[in-house]
């Protein structure tokens, strides 16, 4: 794989990252329970984080960091039309909207790790996705609970 295309994979990564922090911010403006509020706000909150990682990976492989959401297709479409789903429903619906989207962060996240990443970036990566995965369980398991 080379500089490009592990740049191009990171930008990808980058752009769901960013529809899932604008994703979990409208999540958390869609429920009225103060916990769920707070839980969508932290995994929010990770995103960032993990959304100024991936800059910064970008960067120092002498690339130019995505901007905006996401553009590349259908996949992180799940998280960019959250807010006009959730208006007005109730939070099990909000929860299930909400893990649609970490869906699709999963599926970006696998997709990259089945690409021949460096080992700095596929470390990166296998971190990331964890966090991913988390943020994904966390939310089914709400949703189930509250249906």
């Amino acid at each position: 794989m080379d500089n490009h295309d592990v740049i191009t994979t990171l930008n990808e990564l980058l752009e769901i990252t960013r529809d899932g922090e604008q994703g979990f911010h409208t999540c958390a403006e869609g429920v009225e329970s103060p916990n769920l509020k707070t839980l969508f706000e932290t995994a929010a909150r990770r995103c960032a984080e993990g959304a100024a990682e991936l800059e910064a990976k970008v960067r120092s492989l002498g690339g130019e960091p995505a901007h905006g959401g996401s553009i590349s297709g259908s996949m992180h479409r799940a998280w960019t039309n959250i807010k006009s789903t959730i208006t007005g429903m109730s939070e099990h619906t909000v929860l299930a909207e909400c893990e649609r989207g970490e869906d699709a962060a999963k599926a970006a996240y696998e997709a990259a790790l089945k690409k021949s990443l460096p080992a700095d970036v596929r470390t990166l990566v296998e971190r990331q996705y964890q966090g991913v995965k988390a943020n994904h369980d966390r939310v089914r398991n709400l949703r189930n609970a509250a249906a």
